[in-house]
């Protein structure tokens, strides 16, 4: 595929809020943020006000993950999580799996599992709505949600991979595989090219170089909680 602008990538979060995933967005001043029940990711401007702008759109006791931020936060946000790892973009070239004739779409009705199946593997933040993000595949062994892997964040041109996981007792058998490359020859044929976001101590990232991934660069996301609503933090 041609090169393209890979600048969108050091702010995904604010390019996809301001456009595939506007219909998902809120807005207030120098900040966004996705609906509460879609995703926990925020964006703020560098401009003076932005972090006050941030706290009155989320309200009181709220989380929000904020990747690459450009300015700290102040002493009224409470730092809960810090994520160090890399974002990586593939060339956009995959062949499709030997057989996908178990992979199954899912939708509305499958989001119980899906959140089950999230909270048993910890892929990353998972919503009951975040499967409005983007196509979320799946692969069922005795009827069971046992795999699955979906599309995030849509700056211009591109498609982040996410919630890439795997039961416990169905590991080993090349889900993981099957499911990325479907959604890389996904991704590619509608004109997107993939990325995603992978800690470096993770057997996952090695699955990812495996299937053609490089580092573009490191990334920082953050996550902050809101002051509550009763005066304490």
């Amino acid at each position: 595929m041609p090169d393209r602008d890979t600048t969108v990538l050091d702010n995904p979060v604010a390019a996809s809020l301001t456009g595939r995933h506007a219909h998902l967005a809120r807005h207030h001043g120098r900040a966004s943020s996705f609906l509460p029940e879609v995703a926990s990711f925020s964006a703020i401007t560098a401009e003076p006000g932005a972090w006050d702008d941030l706290t009155e759109l989320l309200g009181t006791d709220a989380f929000a993950l904020l990747v690459n931020c450009p300015v700290l936060p102040p002493d009224h946000l409470v730092p809960e999580f810090t994520f160090e790892g890399y974002q990586m973009t593939h060339p956009g070239h995959a062949p499709l799996p030997r057989t996908t004739a178990h992979i199954v779409e899912l939708g509305p009705a499958d989001v119980p599992e899906m959140l089950a199946l999230a909270e048993r593997t910890r892929p990353g933040p998972f919503h009951p709505r975040t499967h409005e993000l983007g196509t979320y595949l799946g692969i069922r062994e005795n009827g069971a949600l046992v795999a699955m892997a979906g599309e995030r964040l849509k700056p211009p041109g591109w498609t982040e991979i996410s919630a890439v996981c795997t039961a416990p007792e169905a590991r080993g058998r090349g889900h993981a595989t099957t499911l990325i490359t479907t959604l890389i020859h996904q991704i590619t044929t509608r004109g997107d090219r993939p990325f995603l976001h992978s800690a470096a101590d993770t057997p996952a990232f090695a699955l990812y170089e495996h299937l053609g991934f490089t580092v573009r660069t490191k990334i920082t996301i953050r996550g902050y909680r809101t002051p509550r609503g009763d005066g304490r933090r």
